[in-house]
């Protein structure tokens, strides 16, 4: 499994948590199993977003879509985005 992980301040998180919600890129359709939406308890403005892909090549094909849609959002929902994708090495539920 393979963990495409966003992170980026949002000056609205309501305007970009209803962007989000719109799911412009289809999610489902790229392959996301699952996906986590993490605001740190100290600053609410800031998101992190955990986009799960059982294939390595459909997370980088969506991290490939997701810089073209930055460059047409950059500035109004969000600011200084960064992706990187991560390799599940382990997984343990208690």
């Amino acid at each position: 499994m393979f963990v495409l992980r966003i992170e980026h301040p949002v000056p609205d998180y309501d305007a970009w948590k209803a962007a989000f919600d719109r799911d412009p890129l289809d999610r489902r359709r790229c392959g996301v199993r699952r996906y986590h939406v993490l605001r740190p308890s100290d600053d609410p403005l800031f998101v992190a977003v955990d986009l799960e892909f059982a294939m390595l090549d459909a997370a980088e094909a969506m991290h490939a879509r997701l810089r073209e849609l930055w460059g047409r959002v950059e500035g109004s929902v969000i600011t200084a985005p960064r992706a990187r994708i991560f390799a599940i090495e382990e997984h343990q539920e208690y």
